[in-house]
């Protein structure tokens, strides 16, 4: 018996899947001062593309006269905060990632801590005209350089690096993280970037600007009038202020001091040499 086949069947009906498009996340960076958003979009961009770098098992000559910079034009997010064009330079990545890492700093707190909010900018009573801001958990600090400083730290970080490999760390030595080049309008910006030295939870009752001199080191009447004025070297000594902080602590103190003036005057002296030949 042959089996028919009917030709009646009903045609399958298909359902159409509604996609939902998934737009990419852009890390918006909202500051008020553009040269501030360009500043932490780069922290972000650097750190972001030195994640993908490996990690060389020593530095070379090279490493601290190389450099790493973008160039960005027509950029589409964050109108409002930050400009279309602009540019990013690095100096000698490798080596202040190193640096990072020889004073415990991770790369990605570091990233978090400069970007997650705009840095803020802090009084300065120096002389040097130089800007400050600190990031907004008070981790770190950035101090706008010169062009002609940023020479000068390219040679100090030939004799700073390895000083801080041999101490491991553990120096009252500024602790540079990182140093930058902004351009915005045309118009060139310098960055440094310090880890702060005044704690972040605790109450900062007075504080004093110490550097081993008694010329002119005394507190302006103009700092004074200040809710918390920074003292200086002839303060210090009129105030008769006193540490306590123990013999074994003070030893170490003492120890780290001794060694941090050694490196600054054989660097002084290097500086001096390289003067006198350029004149000879």
């Amino acid at each position: 018996m042959d089996k028919k086949i009917s030709s009646t069947s009903q045609p399958r009906i298909l359902k159409k899947k509604h996609f939902r498009v998934k737009h990419q996340k852009v890390k918006l960076f909202r500051a008020n001062e553009p040269i501030l958003s360009v500043f932490m979009w780069g922290i972000n961009h650097t750190i972001n593309e030195l994640s993908h770098v490996n990690i060389p098992v020593m530095l070379l000559p090279d490493d601290f006269r190389a450099y790493s910079k973008i160039k960005v034009d027509n950029h589409l997010f964050n109108k409002e905060n930050m400009p279309s064009h602009f540019k990013v330079k690095e100096y000698c990545p490798l080596v202040f990632r190193n640096l990072r890492e020889r004073f415990g700093v991770d790369d990605v707190d570091y990233r978090e801590s400069l970007t997650r909010s705009q840095p803020i900018q802090i009084d300065s009573s120096g002389k040097s005209g130089a800007q400050f801001y600190q990031s907004y958990d008070r981790f770190f600090i950035m101090k706008s350089l010169t062009s002609e400083e940023i020479e000068r730290m390219h040679a100090f970080l030939k004799q700073y690096h390895p000083y801080v490999v041999e101490r491991h760390g553990k120096t009252l030595l500024p602790q540079y993280l990182g140093m930058y080049r902004i351009t915005v309008e045309s118009v060139q910006y310098y960055f440094v970037v310090m880890r702060n030295v005044f704690s972040s939870h605790l109450t900062i009752h007075k504080k004093f600007d110490l550097k081993g001199s008694t010329v002119d080191r005394e507190a302006s009447d103009k700092e004074l009038e200040k809710h918390l004025p920074t003292f200086k070297d002839n303060d210090f000594i009129k105030q008769k202020v006193k540490l306590d902080i123990g013999k074994e602590a003070k030893e170490k103190l003492m120890n780290t001091l001794s060694n941090d003036v050694d490196t600054n005057v054989k660097y002084t002296l290097l500086q001096l040499l390289t003067f006198l030949l350029s004149m000879a």
